[in-house]
């Protein structure tokens, strides 16, 4: 009988005190998952993730600011108030004033991001106005709401054709931010990468990957150009680094990472779900 209450307690410690799962129990939904954190509601946000409804006093706040960065597209950063980025809990319980955040272009995501600072690439960006959405989300995926309404912010970017004048994006907070010069490649062709130490190229169609997922080894400090085709729309997501690149359907989309940390760190795709390789650094 002692081992046995040992064995329950024991249990039970694990189930409630742990540390939160990163993925919900197979069968069950997201929601199912999530615990009892505010009122969860029928209706939905543009990207069919359910409102999670909390009380409007003491409820996540966001505003997103865009900044032209040096060398290449924009830096955004979100001000958050009430809320903290929770990226080694991601897929467990709702907790409350915590999760990730979603970026989208005019309706369309761009990545999930997981700390108050996102770099944005010109190549993402076609010639003209656009709005950027960034919309806070629960660890189940849930999307946190006030009156029905999403916790979100956006800011208007104008990307302008190589050697013109550079456009402006007003954030919510604070306007007037001046964006730097955005290029759309021409039909069919992919934006040269920036010099890399290595390329990774990978192709996904029907759900498989090739070539088959391996290690890539890396030296610290080394640059990595990982090219990824995907037959379908998606999101490649470098686990560790917390870098996220859009994958347009049948298009080929490159992202180049500096190996500045060392260890073991997945790279695969958010919606489909596959380990494309392993970035081995030393």
């Amino acid at each position: 009988m002692l081992a046995l209450a040992l064995l329950l307690a024991g249990g039970a410690a694990t189930g409630c005190g742990g540390r939160a799962t990163t993925h919900h129990k197979p069968g069950t939904s997201h929601e199912q998952a999530s615990g009892g954190v505010g009122t969860l509601l029928t209706a939905t946000d543009a990207t069919g993730h359910r409102l999670r409804e909390v009380p409007a006093q003491g409820a996540p706040e966001v505003q997103l600011t865009v900044r032209p960065d040096s060398e290449d597209g924009w830096n955004l950063q979100l001000a958050v108030t009430n809320y903290r980025f929770t990226p080694d809990s991601t897929g467990g319980a709702a907790l409350p004033g915590a999760g990730h955040a979603h970026l989208e272009l005019d309706g369309r995501k761009l990545a999930r991001l997981y700390g108050p600072w996102f770099h944005l690439p010109a190549a993402q960006v076609p010639e003209g106005t656009h709005t950027l959405t960034v919309r806070l989300y629960a660890d189940d995926h849930t999307a946190w709401a006030v009156s029905g309404k999403p916790v979100e912010g956006t800011a208007q970017l104008t990307a302008t054709a190589p050697g013109q004048p550079g456009g402006h994006s007003h954030g919510d907070t604070p306007p007037g931010q001046t964006t730097g010069p955005g290029q759309t490649p021409p039909p069919g062709q992919t934006p040269a990468p920036e010099q890399a130490d290595r390329t990774v190229t990978i192709t996904v169609r029907d759900g498989k990957v090739s070539p088959a997922p391996a290690r890539t080894e890396l030296r610290r400090g080394e640059r990595v150009a990982l090219r990824v085709t995907s037959d379908r729309a998606d999101t490649l997501h470098v686990h560790g680094y917390d870098k996220e690149l859009a994958l347009p359907a049948g298009q080929e989309a490159t992202l180049i990472l500096t190996a500045d940390r060392t260890g073991l760190f997945e790279v695969e795709t958010h919606e489909s779900s596959l380990v494309l390789t392993q970035l081995l650094v030393r």
